[in-house]
């Protein structure tokens, strides 16, 4: 069997399909994350620590900055100046908290789905043989 022919045969399995159907609405699902913890919660965090900032543009400089370079991360960067870019690392660390919590919830969600029993059927009175009915009218005819 050829490489090529192994290969085909792999790529047309359901799974693999699957998987690249999953990847790519993961792709869309972390953008819509990464929105949700820019535009959302992190002006929220930010209004609750006292006032507007900007997490991306939170960083420590760890070299000499040449004379006349704005102090901005992306200048800072371009001029070659090493920075600790702690804000970005946090926008970046809430974007993966809340990605997970949603993963856990909806596996959670799944599994239960899953594992959830079927609604049984009330089960059926036992059918009573015929000589215990007879034993049980004549113990009851004796008790008259």
């Amino acid at each position: 069997m050829s490489m090529l022919q192994e290969f085909k045969e792999f790529a047309v399995k359901g799974n693999v399909m699957d998987l690249a159907v999953g990847v790519i609405i993961g792709g869309a699902f972390g953008k819509i994350v990464e929105s949700v913890v820019a535009d959302l919660i992190m002006p929220i965090v930010a209004l609750i620590m006292g006032g507007k900032l900007d997490f991306s543009n939170m960083f420590v400089v760890l070299g000499s900055v040449p004379p006349g370079t704005a102090q901005t991360l992306d200048a800072l960067k371009k001029a070659g100046v090493p920075v600790l870019a702690y804000g970005s690392f946090l926008t970046i660390a809430v974007n993966f908290v809340i990605l997970a919590f949603i993963i856990f919830m909806m596996i959670k969600q799944v599994n239960r789905l899953r594992s959830s029993p079927s609604p049984a059927e009330a089960p059926a009175e036992p059918v009573t043989p015929e000589d215990v009915m007879l034993l049980r009218e004549i113990r009851d005819s004796l008790k008259k």
